[in-house]
């Protein structure tokens, strides 16, 4: 019989997801996405290159601090915002009508 594999919940971009102990933010990100953590200024999708925290490309706020994805281990409960784009909301007074 296989051992059950251990498994924390992140809440990512404001999504709950499930992931395996022991992984990086960055693995996880690439596990329940397309491992995208951020855009740069001219709008490109951006991800983990190196894997050891030289090219900063994995940056993402966790519990509301900028860290590197790819030097964090996953805790439960842990809350990561990716720098990628939000779909727009429309503000509370748009769907009035002015008098």
């Amino acid at each position: 019989m296989t051992p059950a594999i251990a498994t924390v919940t992140l809440v990512v971009d404001g999504r709950p997801v499930a992931v395996d102990a022991g992984l990086s933010v960055a693995a996880a990100l690439a596990r329940v996405g397309d491992g995208v953590t951020r855009t740069s200024v001219s709008g490109m999708a951006r991800a983990p290159l190196c894997g050891m925290g030289i090219c900063q490309e994995c940056r993402v706020d966790i519990d509301g601090r900028r860290m590197l994805a790819c030097q964090t281990t996953c805790r439960d409960g842990m809350a990561i915002t990716t720098g990628l784009p939000r779909p727009a909301r429309q503000a509370p007074h748009a769907s009035r009508t002015a008098p």
